[in-house]
């Protein structure tokens, strides 16, 4: 345009030999500027990556425009990291979840608590540049290649696992900036991508990432040199880790404990248990935490060796792995479980099954049709499960089972359960509540627990009355069902044996009717000699307002029967649901419709957890957990899935990680903390499970029992409670050896436990940071440090 306009004002002048020279200098010049302007321009407007890249170099300012673009897109869709004022415009009202008992936590969980994660900050369908097959490393770049780096709306990444990487030769750029980090200058052309980028809008520029790979398998050779030089100072720093710049040297050592490798601390406080007043209602064997979490290591037991895998493990494990033999002695002749060669083989019996648990499970369908294993009735509680195989065969119809029993002279039998691959825990029924929501589980079962139901009010019976939802079943199978010993006539039909006890129960059949449970159901197993009753709870309060005696008495309307952490046992029934858009005044939908439907009583007119309205909030988290799970979880960090059965969602919300992990061969214990909201009822009304937990405390589970745990903005709220060490040692305690650790929270947070796991010689698998948000993969190995702490 310059050049056109310099020669028709030329055009116009006179024609004379002094003015034409002036006129020829003048547009010489002005054509000189003109074009070096243009030059200029056109070298800003498109600058090239490296000319050393075989990928197709792209004009950066476009390439930056439509990340913005789609940023804000994705932002909108999902809402999760929503401002307090964006949250609360959203909202259809200020009503919260009625069936939490934490209410009072929602605003804060939903605007402040909660940073956006970096996945939800990424679009969903953002298309990934075409790559070709790179011969050579090349070098890191920034603003434009930040879709190669890892995407959890793309699933896409050049920190993949280190055989994708190889394959398509990206991970040499991903592996240099996991091993140089911020070691590598930027080149200029870099720079120049960095400014004009700043130039575009501030408030939706995407900041520069920082990722760190570093994932077993083959690696580029300047990785492997990288990462020598790293192992080799880890061992020479000996569990020190460098945060923020300032050194921090964590001191581990082996817990001193008569536990030893089963090592359990809210079990296994002797010093607690000693000081107990009474232990005629277990008090011994519930928990009792000590008053600062430990930060030793739970040793290996000699000769570990990896678990068996899902389901060879169902019918055996290791015996190195689980070194007892006193249950086997014991239980034996019932097929629990026998001792052969390296193995221990579980024959699939129990007190009331010795031929087989599946033929007992299907006598109970049989027996009452209406139960449908694995339609209507998916999550059930199994209470004084042994070594769980009622819950383990219950897999093959497709339900889910919540086993627990107490740590007692039952040696390690929820240990079994757990190296095994099926889900249990160590609990008693004593005199507190058990860590569950009211009116979640579809049915309830029993085999020979021996529990004394009939005793103080029934108050034990009546615990399992508030855990049961409304129409849903207790199968009872224990002796006082079908044999006559004295002390089972008695418990059955309430005829007092003096001789025996000297007092007079309260009889189980009484008891039900005025719980107003019916009995559907008496019949026997014919094979394995067993017979059982099956109850059923009502589904309104018509049967309780026409009792002629008020006892057991109904609960005051104060009692939140949700409560369930630390609280006594009542020997009182909670009235139920009133109204069609209560929680357990209809039964869910049949399973597996039950998993994604959003709860028929969570509507609109509730505010989410993240500040939406909660139907849309249940729907945009799993759509969320879809998308992580399937495009990073599974296919992007190298997780081989068929060596990981036991999971652990520390900081559940919605149940949306458990969901998206459907397809996998895995069960997920879903944990809300008690200083969340109490979104627990949701993970059950959609056929998934959980319990309440406090992670200042230790979980009630054996040592090296689960193989994944998943962490979602939990350990910065922890801070704010108690010391992340002994967090972090809780962990340890719980994740076996090869097992992984997955981290979603602050850049802070992060890198303190980037720290703790280099200190115990975990493999870091992955590190990620992005604005303020990072997520981070670790690898436990068998490291056991060699000094055993001071007796306390």
């Amino acid at each position: 345009m310059a050049f056109g306009r310099g020669a028709k004002m030329d055009g116009r002048r006179p024609s004379s030999p002094s003015s034409s020279m002036c006129t020829t200098t003048t547009v010489v010049v002005f054509v000189a500027l003109c074009l070096v302007g243009a030059w200029m321009m056109t070298s800003t407007t498109v600058f090239p990556v490296e000319p050393t890249s075989n990928k197709k170099s792209e004009p950066i300012e476009v390439s930056t425009s439509n990340k913005k673009t789609e940023v804000k897109d994705q932002r909108a869709e999902v809402g999760f990291g929503e401002t307090d004022e964006a949250a609360k415009s959203g909202s259809v009202s200020s009503e919260k979840f009625e069936d939490t008992d934490n209410n009072d936590n929602v605003p804060d969980e939903s605007h402040s608590n909660r940073d956006a994660p970096e996945e939800e900050k990424f679009p969903e369908n953002t298309m990934e540049k075409p790559v070709e097959m790179a011969e050579e490393k090349e070098p890191p770049k920034e603003k434009e290649d930040s879709k190669d780096s890892f995407d959890d709306a793309n699933g896409k990444s050049e920190g993949q696992s280190a055989k994708e990487g190889g394959e398509t030769g990206q991970s040499g750029d991903e592996e240099e900036k996991s091993t140089t980090d911020n070691d590598v200058e930027k080149s200029d052309g870099e720079k120049k991508e960095d400014q004009e980028g700043k130039s575009e809008d501030d408030a939706t520029e995407q900041p520069q990432i920082e990722e760190k790979v570093e994932e077993s398998g083959e690696k580029e050779p300047a990785a492997k040199a990288n990462e020598a030089a790293e192992s080799k100072n880890e061992k020479e720093a000996q569990a020190a880790s460098k945060s923020s710049g300032d050194e921090i040297t964590y001191s581990w050592k082996l817990c001193n404990s008569s536990a030893v490798t089963d090592y359990i601390p809210c079990l296994d406080n002797e010093k607690a248990i000693k000081k107990l007043h009474s232990t005629k209602h277990y008090e011994h064997r519930e928990r009792h935490c000590p008053a600062e979490p430990p930060t030793c290591l739970v040793p290996l037991p000699e000769g570990y060796k990896h678990p068996i895998e899902w389901p060879k493990s169902r019918d055996k494990v290791w015996y190195s792995n689980v070194p007892h033999t006193k249950l086997a002695e014991y239980k034996g002749h019932q097929n629990w479980v026998k001792v052969s060669g390296d193995h221990l083989l579980f024959p699939g019996g129990g007190t009331q099954f010795k031929n087989g648990a599946l033929h007992y499970i299907d006598t109970i369908q049989q027996a009452l049709p209406d139960i449908a294993w694995g339609k209507r009735s998916r999550v059930i509680l199994d209470v004084g499960c042994g070594v769980a195989s009622f819950g383990g065969y219950m897999f093959d119809r497709d339900v889910l089972t919540m086993s627990f029993a107490p740590k007692d002279e039952h040696e390690a039998q929820v240990q079994f359960a757990l190296e095994r691959g099926i889900p249990a825990i160590s609990a008693v029924m004593g005199t507190k509540r058990l860590p569950y929501p009211s009116r979640v589980f579809d049915v309830i079962h029993c085999a020979r627990c021996r529990v004394p139901w009939h005793i103080e009010g029934g108050k034990l019976l009546l615990e399992l009355n508030r855990l049961l939802r409304p129409g849903g079943y207790f199968v009872w199978s224990a002796t006082p069902v079908y044999q006559k010993l004295p002390e089972d006539v008695e418990i059955w039909n309430g005829e007092p044996d003096l001789t025996l006890s000297g007092l007079l129960f309260s009889a189980m059949s009484s008891l039900t009717k005025s719980m107003c449970w019916k009995m559907v159901k008496k019949t026997k197993d014919t094979l394995n000699q067993v017979g059982m009753a099956i109850y059923q709870k009502p589904m309104d309060n018509n049967c309780y307002e026409k009792r002629s005696e008020d006892s057991p008495p109904l609960c005051k309307e104060t009692d939140d029967a949700d409560a369930a952490w630390n609280v006594p046992l009542q020997a009182c029934i909670p009235k139920l649901p009133i109204g069609p858009s209560v929680r357990g005044s209809k039964w869910p939908e049949m399973w597996p419709q039950r998993l994604e439907k959003t709860p028929f009583w969570i509507d609109g007119s509730r505010v989410g957890v993240y500040g939406k309205p909660a139907n849309e909030d249940f729907e945009a988290d799993y759509a969320h957990w879809k998308r992580v799970v399937s495009k990073s979880y599974v296919n992007g960090m190298g997780i081989d899935w068929s060596k990981v059965r036991n999971v652990m969602d520390m900081r559940a919300v919605y149940g949306g990680f458990a969901a998206a992990l459907r397809d996998q061969k895995v069960w997920v214990m879903n944990i809300v903390p008690i200083d969340s909201p109490d979104t627990l009822p949701i993970v059950y009304e959609r056929g998934l499970f959980g319990m309440y937990h406090d992670w200042c405390e230790s979980f009630s589970t054996y040592p090296r029992t689960y193989d994944l745990l998943h962490a979602d903005h939990l350990f910065s709220k922890l801070k704010k409670r108690c010391k992340l060490l002994g967090v972090f040692a809780e962990v340890d305690r719980i994740l076996r050896p090869e097992g992984k650790l997955i981290v979603r929270d602050n850049a802070e947070t992060i890198s303190e436990l980037e720290g703790m796991a280099k200190s115990l010689q975990w493999e870091v698998r992955m590190t990620y940071a992005k604005d303020k948000e990072g997520l981070l993969c670790v690898q436990k190995t068998t490291w056991r440090p060699k000094e055993i702490e001071a007796s306390m």
